[in-house]
């Protein structure tokens, strides 16, 4: 099987071909995001590396969507979720919150990490482990009350 990179490649040609138009708008930003990584590594990005990129896309459409929908622009949130659910497409399965729970239970029985100090080891340890499949914030207030607790 190619890289994630090749899939998108892929998806890019199928979706200009059958004229969709969003999800080429949305491929199209993406193919810009890895073309530039591609440039400054020097070197082919690799699928941890083009994760992060769609990472920090959906990220910013979820930051979209909740300033649209505070300034009442319902239309732009809207076509800001359609393009978060193309994204979507590309990353890993979610972990379950029981498996985030359970997960930060075992990084922190693992590391013997022992108050707020070790917070950084933990997130650490789970989200390069993990890449794309867990959400940054549920980690962070999670491991931050198990640390604190």
């Amino acid at each position: 099987m190619g890289t994630l990179h090749d899939k998108l490649e892929s998806d890019f040609l199928t979706a200009y071909k059958a004229k969709e138009e969003v999800r080429v708008s949305v491929l199209r930003m993406l193919k810009t995001a890895i073309k530039n990584r591609q440039i400054e590594l020097r070197a082919e990005p690799s699928d941890d590396e083009v994760l992060d990129l769609i990472s920090r896309q959906l990220k910013q459409r979820k930051e979209s969507i909740e300033q649209f929908r505070a300034a009442n622009r319902e239309d732009l949130a809207v076509k800001e979720e359609v393009e978060l659910i193309i994204l979507q497409e590309y990353m890993p399965e979610a972990l379950s919150s029981e498996a985030v729970k359970a997960l930060v239970d075992v990084t922190i029985a693992e590391l013997g990490a022992d108050g707020i100090k070790d917070m950084g080891r933990v997130m650490g340890a789970i989200t390069s482990a993990y890449k794309g499949r867990v959400d940054g914030k549920e980690l962070s207030a999670l491991v931050r009350s198990k640390l604190a607790g």
